[in-house]
């Protein structure tokens, strides 16, 4: 089959190839899926420049890309909740990376069906920007009138974080650049912080729950934000010690600066590592198929040009997400 690699770190032009490779072997617990669309994600081009050796390491050549839809073809002895012809989304598991290709295997727990009123394509850019934004929020126990600062509103995770925390009730402030502000409002943004003439930090006070998407010195900055007790939930900024650990990082510290500044305001921060879920890709599901929430797709590509699609992806100017059509 064919597949789009990763073949060696560095730049994206001289990184990827398309090379034949073998179809995956389904396991007991796995989905054999016909891949119609994959998105590809931060963490993708990352993993391409090298900068990710030490926490996700990987064989190379690899194929690319984690998030995917399309048709079950077969499925191992052990699965029950899906059927050959079922039409399935899902965030692949670290192990079984590779939606960059014309078919991927999955660990059943990882997938779900997807949502009956979009398409494929609009699919494929749901799960890993939604289950970061739903794992994100969740932990920090979004409810009812909280007030929400997310950063980054117009990209693939921020627009679903909007989307998310107004569904649940939320009062949402967010932050973009001018030529973005129109279109972030659309996505139910209570108040838009126009970067490029606003300093979100004169805006955005007291607020319940920090959703930091930026990392660097918006993460320490956050506690200016948050109020007594709230939260600060980053995908980007220091690991926490937890978090930490789980990597191996047994003598690992919070920074200093971040340590003091959380103290103070006896705010949690806490570092969101998004894991695959099929039971919370359903409850995305349902919110789509209520129309709560709808996708934000950018550019959808052929397969053919999948090297220029993340070469877009690498400009940072992505409003929603990037797809590859395979079939």
């Amino acid at each position: 089959m064919k597949s789009l690699q990763v073949v060696k770190y560095g730049e994206i032009s001289e990184s990827l190839a398309f090379n034949e490779t073998d179809k995956p072997q389904v396991q007991a617990n796995d989905v054999l899926i016909e891949v119609k669309a994959s998105a590809i994600n931060p963490i993708d081009k990352s993993i391409i420049l090298g900068n990710l050796q030490s926490l996700l390491p990987i064989p190379l050549p690899a194929t690319s890309a984690y998030d995917v839809s399309g048709v079950v073809v077969e499925k191992g002895q052990e699965v029950s909740d899906f059927e050959i012809g079922d039409l399935v989304y899902s965030r692949v598991p670290q192990e079984q990376m590779g939606t960059l290709a014309e078919y991927v295997a999955v660990i059943s727990s990882a997938v779900s069906k997807k949502p009956g009123n979009i398409s494929f394509e609009e699919a494929a850019g749901i799960p890993l920007a939604g289950l970061t934004a739903l794992q994100s929020l969740e932990y920090a126990g979004i409810k009812e009138n909280d007030k929400v600062l997310i950063h980054a509103g117009s990209g693939g995770v921020g627009s679903f974080a909007i989307q998310y925390a107004k569904a649940k009730g939320a009062y949402v402030f967010t932050t973009t650049s001018t030529g973005n502000v129109k279109w972030v409002k659309e996505l139910g943004a209570d108040r838009v912080i126009d970067y490029k003439t606003e300093d979100y930090k004169d805006i955005a006070k007291d607020v319940d729950i920090v959703f930091d998407t930026l990392g660097r010195h918006y993460s320490l900055e956050s506690f200016e934000l948050v109020k007594e007790g709230g939260k600060v939930v980053s995908v980007v900024g220091p690991l926490d010690e937890a978090s930490a650990k789980m990597f191996g990082m047994n003598d690992y510290k919070l920074p200093a600066e971040l340590a003091k500044a959380s103290s103070e305001k006896n705010a949690e921060y806490k570092f969101i590592f998004m894991h695959p879920n099929g039971s919370h890709l359903n409850q995305i599901k349902l919110m789509i198929e209520d129309e709560q929430i709808k996708p934000i797709i950018d550019k959808v590509y052929p397969f053919s040009e999948g090297i220029q699609a993340f070469t877009h992806l690498a400009s940072g100017r992505a409003k929603g997400k990037i797809v590859v059509k395979i079939s």
